[in-house]
């Protein structure tokens, strides 16, 4: 215990300072504001369009919500790629240059420098969390009203509903990330250089995302299928859709449930053979 806690130490110090460590904590945040700007500027534009055309103007939408979980959907997707990357270089990376050899001289364990690797990766991943939601929200409370879709004078869906589907949106699309993260470590222990266990884990990543959808329902057993990707299609994506009042999004219960339990075995494997195998592998 007391090897993983120097070691843990070590890793925050240098995390503090490293590029990849910023990286990944504040670009979902900045991509995330990137598309709210973006898109409260497409809704002014099309406003003065409409004034200089002389045209009434309607009652706007509110679409606060909507703007602010399709933001979370773009961070949450950053997230994911960045945090597999960063797992799957890390380990990898230090071993190509020799600094884990120099820890297994100072006689810290081998299973401790996985533990280590993945516990630093869990905490820059809960710091981009925690600015990319309070930092968006914050954004679209600036940019727009946030508050219950009304249409006609009739409530569509209350602000209490929106906010509750956002938070189970969220809580699903948090789940599978530790997954990932020891899916990267497990590339990265396994990979013969960093360069490699970058391509392997990226591509793996984005050859599922790309195919899933041929895989049918037995893609539901893997964790990746309900991160926010490229192709989304988790949860928090339709929630943009609940937020903007459609009535038209169907929820498969089915998907929820394994969207809550799929991803807990893959983490449990992946670490499983992650420490396994470090103990054979030449550091």
């Amino acid at each position: 215990m007391s090897s993983l806690l120097a070691s843990l130490r070590a890793e925050l110090y240098l995390a503090r300072y490293a590029l990849s460590a910023r990286l990944i904590v504040l670009a979902p945040l900045a991509l995330a504001c990137l598309q709210l700007l973006i898109a409260a500027l497409g809704e002014s534009g099309a406003q003065t369009h409409q004034a200089l055309l002389g045209a009434s103007a309607a009652e706007p939408a509110n679409e606060g919500y909507g703007h602010w979980v399709d933001a979370l959907v773009t961070g949450f997707t950053t997230l994911g790629l960045l945090s597999v990357a960063l797992a799957a270089h890390s380990f990898a990376a230090e071993r190509d240059i020799g600094t884990l050899r120099h820890s297994l001289i100072r006689r810290t364990s081998r299973s401790s420098l996985v533990l280590t690797k993945l516990i630093a990766l869990h905490l820059l991943v809960c710091s981009a969390v925690l600015l990319l939601v309070f930092g968006s929200w914050g954004l679209s409370s600036l940019l727009w009203d946030l508050g219950p879709v009304v249409e006609d004078g009739y409530e569509l869906i209350s602000e209490a509903e929106i906010l509750r589907e956002i938070h189970l949106g969220l809580q699903l699309a948090l789940l599978p990330l530790p997954a990932a993260l020891a899916f990267g470590l497990l590339v990265s222990v396994a990979a013969q250089s960093g360069t490699q266990a970058l391509t392997l884990a990226l591509g793996a990543t984005l050859g599922f995302d790309v195919f899933k959808t041929s895989l049918g329902d037995s893609a539901a057993f893997i964790y990746a299928r309900f991160q926010p990707s490229l192709i989304d299609a988790s949860y928090l994506g339709d929630v943009a859709r609940l937020a903007r009042g459609y009535s038209d999004v169907l929820v498969d219960e089915r998907l929820l449930v394994l969207n809550s339990w799929a991803p807990l075995p893959a983490f449990i494997a992946f670490l499983a053979l992650s420490l396994l195998i470090v103990q054979r592998k030449t550091l």
